[in-house]
């Protein structure tokens, strides 16, 4: 069986002007990156009147070790959408390095579901990355020379909360001290690194709507507080300008190809169990006006891509989903259900029928929002008939919805023919009422509440009164109104990472919040996530390198 990696490398790729005059762009509508990776000018992006198109969300079951395949399946969806003759874009997310050479991989898919040059897209690609990057490290820079020039503004060194970022996974730099080696360094205060894609700069970029808006957002950007309580922005610092100007070029949307020819717009890229999870709004609504429907994904499973999806981006950029699809595997609900990795291989249908309760949970929170389902069921050769029957049995009875069973990883678009058809047909039927899970003006502790009770099936939350407070004091301050982002474990409904299949009852404890002004929610961390991942004890960095032909080998 052949690697991803010999799959994308033996794919024929068009050029990607053929790939943009299907889209009815020009030459001269792309700034061309090689042959087969263009950024689309923004003069050339349709007006928001004629952004006409359907959107799709693709989300998931909550992820185990045996893999559930959601970037592959918006990818062969979209593929096949095409094949049945509906223009469709498909948009995602770039690859994060930190995953890259840590355990997760990369973001390009799989098999004959890939988006291409795979390599490209999951190393440096257009550089994007690298600019939110140092857009944020240089409002870090400019915070320590305030303090060195004599801090006029009066910042509290011990309220500094803007830290500084690296795309990688690094645990060691979490926590350290800045200024250290007398005067001449500037001056000692504890700091520290998130990786890049649990930026707020990130994050703003991806919920910007155009370059003003995204102006707008870096100059309400937080740095800290005086010793009154009174916040000092990047505007206070005369930052965001410069900001800006290291972000011109990445904020232009990323036009590829995927291996079975269908556009897609890669672009933006921030982490789901950190920030809201969902490619940036520029490149959605470019595929809303270049095509007849948007196939988008949302990070992890469906309690925080999803969600935040929903609840965050929808509601910022005005956005109005059509259908969801939620991606499951049996493998996937056999391990909800109790079955160890290693016997994931042998029929065992009573186990994943008690798994189907974690299907059943995403099924139920999306309905919420007033959305249409259907479940793509990613094919794995070790599923027997029966194991699927129970899966599309429990879909049809306990929720009227669809299970479809897709092979588009060994069969590219022919392989998801079965589900385009069935997302067609929702489309056609026009049944979506979207609706947001909170209002904008619900307290932002009853805010949080309600997505711990609501979609994670929690009895309460746990928060200290100097959290309360907290909030109490942004609610004061005019932050009232902002969503809310919960960061917390992908790997369970609960902030417990083993507890797995559909916990209830248990309650969520609330260990931090931080308010991200720029991107316009309140981050609410919970539990013992991380905003810097480490390495596993063996990181895919291990096995990447070149071979004697000078290709690069091991990334998956």
């Amino acid at each position: 069986m052949k690697s991803d990696a010999e799959i994308a490398r033996e794919a024929r790729l068009q050029p990607i002007t053929e790939i943009a005059a299907g889209l009815g762009l020009e030459a001269d509508d792309l700034h061309l990156y090689g042959r087969h990776i263009a950024k689309i000018d923004p003069a050339a992006l349709p007006p928001a009147a004629a952004r006409k198109g359907k959107l799709v969300l693709v989300t998931a079951i909550s992820p185990t070790p045996a893999g559930e395949g959601k970037t592959t399946t918006t990818i062969g969806l979209g593929d096949a959408l095409n094949r049945i003759g509906r223009k469709t874009v498909i948009c995602l997310r770039e690859p994060s390095l930190g995953p890259c050479f840590g355990l997760k991989g990369g973001a390009a898919g799989g098999g004959y579901a890939q988006i291409v040059p795979m390599e490209r897209i999951n190393l440096h690609f257009t550089g994007d990355f690298h600019a939110i990057s140092a857009a944020h490290n240089l409002l870090a820079a400019m915070v320590d020379n305030h303090l060195y020039w004599g801090n006029e503004l009066g910042l509290d060194s011990r309220r500094i909360t803007w830290r500084r970022v690296v795309d990688m996974n690094d645990r060691a730099l979490r926590n350290l001290v800045v200024g250290l080696g007398g005067p001449r360094n500037g001056v000692p205060r504890e700091g520290g690194f998130d990786i890049t894609v649990a930026s707020e700069v990130m994050a703003a970029f991806c919920l910007a709507k155009d370059f003003a808006d995204l102006e707008a957002r870096l100059s309400r950007m937080i740095v800290g507080f005086r010793r009154d309580r009174s916040a000092v922005t990047a505007a206070d610092l005369k930052t965001s300008g410069a900001m800006c100007a290291l972000l011109a070029d990445a904020f232009m949307p990323n036009l590829v190809q995927t291996i079975g020819g269908s556009p897609a717009l890669v672009h933006g890229g921030p982490f789901a169990n950190i920030a809201h999870g969902c490619n940036s709004v520029v490149a959605t609504e470019a595929g809303l006006g270049l095509g007849d429907i948007v196939v988008t994904e949302a990070g992890f499973g469906a309690d925080l891509g999803a969600e935040k999806f929903l609840d965050i981006k929808c509601r910022q950029a005005g956005l109005s989903p059509d259908c969801a699809v939620v991606v499951a595997t049996v493998r996937a609900l056999k391990m909800h259900g109790g079955v160890a990795k290693d016997a994931l291989g042998q029929e065992n249908v009573e186990t994943l029928k008690a798994g189907l309760a974690n299907l059943g949970r995403h099924i139920e929170n999306v309905k919420k929002y007033g959305l249409p389902v259907v479940v793509a069921v990613n094919h794995f050769t070790s599923d027997t008939a029966a194991e699927f029957a129970a899966v599309r049995d429990f879909c049809r009875e306990r929720f009227g919805v669809e299970a479809i069973s897709c092979s588009h990883w060994a069969h590219g678009a022919a392989g998801a023919e079965d589900l385009a058809h069935a997302v067609a047909a929702v489309l056609d039927a026009g049944a979506a009422a979207f609706r947001p899970l909170y209002a904008d003006g619900l307290p932002l502790l009853d805010k949080i509440r309600t997505v711990a009770t609501e979609i994670y099936g929690a009895a309460d939350i746990a928060i200290d009164a100097r959290l309360k407070s907290e909030i109490a004091d942004y609610e004061a301050a005019g932050f009232g109104e902002l969503p809310v982002c919960i960061a917390k474990t992908q790997y369970s409904f609960s902030a417990n990472p083993d507890l797995r299949g559909a916990p209830s009852g248990h309650v969520l404890p609330v260990r931090e919040v931080r308010l991200a002004a720029g991107a316009g929610f309140l981050v609410v961390i919970c539990g013992e996530i991380n905003t810097m991942p480490g390495l596993p004890r063996v990181p895919a960095a291990e096995h990447i390198g070149i071979d004697s032909a000078g290709r690069i080998v091991g990334l998956s």
